[in-house]
């Protein structure tokens, strides 16, 4: 019977070790982080494209002005 303990004794130390170093890297990465002092970049500073136009809002008559412009002509 104890032979058959070793096995799941030692999954469970190496799992508890694993989630002690896995809480561990994430301390230091945030003291890292914290110490650096630069926050992370947002998705639009990475990703030019995503950049909007500053003159991307539209009231609702402009709207349909351009929708006028891109109708069939024989609608």
């Amino acid at each position: 019977m104890a032979a058959e303990a070793q096995p799941s004794l030692f999954l469970i130390v190496a799992g508890v070790v694993l989630v002690v170093l896995l809480i561990g890297a994430f301390g230091y990465g945030s003291r890292r982080r914290r110490r650096a002092g630069a926050a992370p970049p947002r998705p639009t500073e990475q990703n030019p494209l995503m950049q909007r136009p500053e003159d991307s809002w539209q009231t609702p008559q402009e709207h349909a002005r351009e929708e006028d412009k891109h109708r069939y002509p024989g609608s």
